[in-house]
């Protein structure tokens, strides 16, 4: 296998699907050491098995030198309120499923939220090294989007996490594809400029893979 017989595959938002993560992962004609597998982030938060999800992307880190995983804003915001200690961050970790994570960890535990007790010291590393980008000649891998007249780099972390209808409804054109979550679509988004793979699989719909540069889309 040469350079370019590589290929990358990315994944959407999971949102404590382990099942659907699991699945989707043995349809990937995904060679470990030749390809690259990008994850744009939101592992936790509303689905049931967090747990299970940061468990198998942590043992995968270990052995698959060709992982890559974003943050996203519900990674995002926890780890805020861990910094910070705002308790007005509170109602919106509510709002954004944490106690369907928390229940994934051994439910009836004593545990501190700020202070992520409640998380092996692996999954924390593993939130706490998560990247706010990853890009190629080609390609731009974020979680929710861009803000069209800033360099890459200058993007703060916030908007890379959670922005939205600016980003998506923008023609922008940023030199190279954007392949972003985030915003669930029932079918994955494809725009000459950007695509969104976020097809809501914790709403009952598919999770999604994208295969570059072929452009080739897998569910489970």
């Amino acid at each position: 296998m040469t350079a370019a017989d590589s290929k990358i595959f990315a994944i959407g938002d999971i949102h404590g699907c382990f099942s659907k993560l699991r699945d989707l992962l043995a349809r990937l004609p995904y060679t470990a050491g030749r390809d690259r597998l990008v994850f744009l982030g939101d592992y936790l938060n509303r689905g049931p098995d967090s747990a299970k999800v940061l468990e198998l992307l942590c043992a995968r880190k270990k052995t698959d030198p060709g992982l890559t995983t974003l943050m996203g804003n519900h990674e995002y915001l926890l780890l805020e309120y861990h910094r910070t200690g705002d308790e007005a961050l509170l109602p919106y970790l509510r709002a954004m499923g944490i106690e369907a994570t928390l229940a994934s960890y051994e439910p009836g535990n004593a545990f501190n939220l700020r202070d992520l007790n409640f998380l092996p010291a692996e999954h924390l590393h593993f939130l706490q090294n998560l990247l706010p980008y990853w890009e190629t000649d080609r390609y731009i891998f974020v979680h929710a989007g861009l803000e069209p007249d800033l360099p890459l780099a200058a993007n703060d972390p916030s908007t890379l996490c959670e922005t939205r209808n600016t980003f998506i409804d923008s023609n922008h054109d940023f030199g190279r594809k954007v392949i972003f979550g985030h915003t669930p679509f029932e079918l994955p988004l494809v725009t000459p400029t950007k695509i969104c793979i976020d097809t809501g699989a914790v709403y009952g719909n598919l999770l999604t893979a994208i295969e570059l540069p072929g452009e080739n889309f897998y569910h489970a």
